[in-house]
Parts: C-alpha cells; structure tokens; sequence
C-alpha cells in the first residue's frame, strides 16, 4: 500500500465503480508519463487475508500465531508476517514444517487465502485449535467449492485446473 496507489485506486473506483473501462490509467508528470493496467495490486480475498492477519498479531501479543502455509506467494507479504513473529506450519508443497503435535487448543492458527483441505481443517479441530476467527479463506474460492458441490451432488463430474500439490486445489479437492 502507498498513497500513490491508493490514489489510483480511489480514482478508478469513483470513475468506474462497475469496473467496466479496461484502458490504463494514466499518471501523467510532464516528461515522464506512467500507465497502469486497470486491474492491479492484491485482490479482495488477498487483501482480507493480510488484514486479518496482522489482526490477529495485534489482537494476540501473548500467544502463538501459526500460518498453515504461506499467506499469499508473495515473499515480501510473508517475510513480513514471519518478522512479526508468525510461523508457517507447512510450505506451499504441504511438507510438514512445524509437527501436529507442537500446536495446541491456546495457539492462533491462520487460514490462508487459499483455504485447506478438511482433513487439515479436522486435525485442527481435533487439536481444539478455533480456526472461525482467523479463516481468511476468499469467498471466490469458497464460492468455486460451493458451485462444484452443488454440480457433484446433480451428478456433474468436476475437473479441478491447477497445480497438483497447491493449496488451494488440495483444499478444493478435498
């Protein structure tokens, strides 16, 4: 976030609230002129999610805040978590960094944006872990599990696009 931006933002969103013109917007300094696509920066889910996560920072001085994985791949965003004291529980592959059996019921555990699968959702229920708080699961990509579980249930196969071991295909796999 910067001013610059967030200027931007505010302009294009009182100009064309509907989103409608796709042409760049156009920062114009006399001799240098800068065009910007129309659609730049982090999305709503994306933005949710870090909010929610330096949130829960704030509102958690005293306890243990895990991510299950990175919040977003963006390594700025994620470094900075990680210098503000949070962990990862795995990588984006799913490999195991932090054991099931050092987290606990006190512990603050993040969903990420792309969400998680049940079984890793079971798991932290089991733990006693309350994820409600902290899911920062975007409602797109809750919307896409909700869709394909309705198309399942009608008898329609559903064919999942992505990269295998991604969080958010386990997750809507699962």
């Amino acid at each position: 976030r910067s001013s610059i931006i967030s200027e931007v933002k505010a302009k294009r969103k009182l100009d064309d609230p509907r989103k409608k013109d796709f042409s760049p917007s156009l920062l114009d300094f006399g001799a240098i002129r800068f065009y910007i696509s129309r659609h730049f920066g982090f999305c709503y889910g994306v933005e949710n999610a870090i909010e929610i996560s330096y949130k829960a920072i704030i509102e958690n001085p005293e306890k243990r805040i895990f991510l299950l994985s990175q919040m977003i791949h963006n390594p700025d965003v994620n470094r900075d978590l990680v210098s503000n004291g949070i962990k990862f529980i795995q990588d984006t592959d799913g490999t195991q960094l932090i054991s099931w059996d050092e987290i606990n019921a006190d512990d603050i555990v993040i969903i990420p944006a792309f969400g998680t699968t049940i079984e890793i959702e079971e798991k932290l229920k089991n733990i006693g872990v309350n994820t409600a708080k902290y899911n920062t699961t975007c409602p797109f990509v809750e919307k896409v599990w909700n869709r394909s579980e309705k198309l399942g249930t009608d008898n329609h196969t559903i064919i999942i696009h992505g990269k295998y071991n991604h969080e958010e295909t386990r997750a809507t796999f699962s």
